[in-house]
């Protein structure tokens, strides 16, 4: 169902599961962006300092909008909450893929073509969003998925630089963010509140690929 055309509306039951599932999203993210930052401030690297922020904060910004939009109860700054909400997604997309090209894939042109590329995408989707979400929601979720693969444009290269054990939590982090569409495509009572889960999946998958595998590159 939809207020005014923009606006989907949830059950109580499922508002408290989407606000609770990513406020712990929240908690998380500032605990793992913390970390970073110390990791990257004991082994003295600005590179690694300046890449953990971005992907921090974008995990910060994209948990704590998402659990403010389900859990305010008023339509009309649930309205505007819900533009903040689809723009922090993203702002997420991009944050991620700024370790892997710029330490991962240091040196290697192709690195700063695919995080260039994503982060336009990303100004562009925002402004869609900013513009009419409403009209421009299906335009963006097919961004999503498009901004979340441009790393095939890169696939040899990222294969090569980073171990079998990094490539995989990559790969099935990508794979938990796509699958969860399904879910969040669907218009039926708890799929969003599924669709949470797979975010929450993938960002964790990605976030010990980071913190494990793409930081300690930078030291």
């Amino acid at each position: 169902m939809m207020t005014d055309g923009t606006l989907k509306r949830y059950t109580v039951g499922e508002e408290i599961f989407n606000t609770v599932s990513h406020g712990l999203g929240s908690v998380l993210a500032v605990g793992g962006t913390t970390v970073l930052i110390v990791l990257s401030v004991v082994h003295h690297s600005g590179l690694a300092l300046g890449v953990s922020l971005v992907f921090g904060i974008s995990l910060i910004v994209l948990y704590t909008m998402s659990a403010v939009y389900h859990g305010v109860p008023h339509p009309k700054a649930k309205e505007i909450l819900r533009i903040f909400d689809h723009a922090s997604i993203f702002l997420l997309i991009a944050g991620s893929y700024t370790p892997f090209c710029l330490v991962a894939l240091r040196g290697n042109p192709k690195g700063l073509v695919v995080v260039g590329a994503v982060w336009l995408c990303a100004g562009f989707g925002i402004l869609l969003n900013a513009i009419d979400l409403a009209k421009t929601e299906r335009l963006g979720t097919v961004l999503y998925v498009v901004m979340g693969w441009a790393i095939l444009f890169a696939f040899k290269d990222i294969i090569r630089v980073l171990p079998q054990p990094a490539f995989w939590l990559l790969l099935l982090g990508g794979i938990s963010y796509t699958g969860g569409l399904v879910f969040y495509a669907m218009k039926k009572r708890y799929m969003h509140s599924i669709w949470h889960l797979f975010v929450l999946a993938g960002s964790v998958l990605h976030y010990i690929c980071i913190a494990v595998y793409v930081i300690p590159m930078a030291f």
